[in-house]
């Protein structure tokens, strides 16, 4: 089992989705009581058991289930993990409960963009939540594990069901995806990096600008990205994601006069692979070239068809 222990009690569990650390599901042990941040697919679901079970953590001590957002490999395990966790009651942006509570459509879209027996391999079957469990969290609303305090943040950008999560004890941030990915294989000693996630289907550039400088002001000395882990040095890493967001921005205007979305999405992958070389070249990735272009392969799939999706709705 691959485990990151950090401080203030934080722990980073690869979720097993895809390949080796690339997506984790956050623990916080409190004194006797846990709380989990996104929870992978329903494959992770035993895994994190597994944890639980190997720290002396009874799952009757979850008291929180913390959402970022909806997106299956955040959230395609909930409802499974919270038929094994009694106490544990779900936190999710307003927009997203109801995908939690009834994940039929969630399902029907995920199958209609992969096919059936695809999709059950990749997430398996959804599993909705009781809405008594289901705690909504607006805007500056906060829940308490043991006295100890979690703030909310509203930050669309990546998508509209989006939060950031603030432990008032560290200060540190749980991000989801809205600082992007930060992938511990292209790290260089102590120097981290930075790419954004534009992934389908709701990538709004302007509101994305408008959450990382607020989140900004927090003055956090460490994230905890589902792709992958701590973060630190957040003041170099916030401008690179923002340059990083407008260049996408840039190649997604390049591709607005192309005829359909099939070749907007071939030739935004083809740019993004070359934003992607440039980036490893200039900012010293541990990773060069057709390496880091191979190695960052799905993310620039999904950022292209992202920023498609973007190009249509702004149209």
């Amino acid at each position: 089992m691959d485990i990151i222990d950090y401080e203030y009690g934080i722990s980073a569990i690869d979720s097993g989705y895809v390949r080796p650390r690339l997506d984790a599901i956050h623990l916080i042990v409190e004194g006797d009581r846990a709380a989990i941040v996104d929870t992978g697919t329903n494959y992770s679901v035993p895994r994190v058991l597994e944890v639980l079970a190997a720290r002396g953590i009874a799952p009757s001590a979850v008291d929180y289930v913390m959402l970022t957002h909806v997106h299956l490999d955040h959230a395609g395990g909930a409802g499974l993990l919270m038929r094994h966790l009694p106490n544990a009651r779900l936190t999710v942006h307003p927009r997203g409960a109801r995908h939690m509570i009834d994940p039929a459509r969630l399902m029907a879209a995920t199958i209609e963009v992969y096919g059936r027996e695809p999709a059950l391999a990749m997430y398996g079957e959804l599993v909705p939540i009781d809405a008594a469990r289901v705690i909504e969290v607006p805007d500056a609303s906060s829940v308490d594990l043991a006295g100890r305090v979690f703030e909310f943040f509203d930050t669309p950008g990546h998508a509209r069901h989006h939060v950031c999560i603030r432990d008032a004890r560290s200060g540190h941030l749980f991000t989801g995806d809205m600082f992007g990915l930060s992938y511990r294989d292209l790290d260089v000693g102590t120097q981290q990096f930075v790419f954004p996630a534009t992934t389908p289907s709701q990538f709004d550039p302007e509101a994305f600008h408008r959450s990382i400088e607020r989140l900004q002001t927090l003055k956090p000395s460490a994230l905890y990205l589902t792709h992958y882990g701590q973060v630190r040095n957040v003041g170099h890493i916030a401008p690179d994601l923002l340059r990083l967001v407008d260049a996408h921005v840039t190649l997604a205007q390049q591709a607005r006069g192309l005829p359909d979305r099939a070749r907007r999405v071939e030739f935004l992958e083809a740019a993004i692979g070359d934003l992607v070389e440039t980036e490893a070249r200039e900012k010293g990735w541990a990773l060069q070239g057709r390496q880091a272009r191979e190695f960052l392969e799905i993310d620039i799939g999904l950022n292209a068809q992202g920023l498609s999706v973007w190009l249509e709705q702004a149209a």
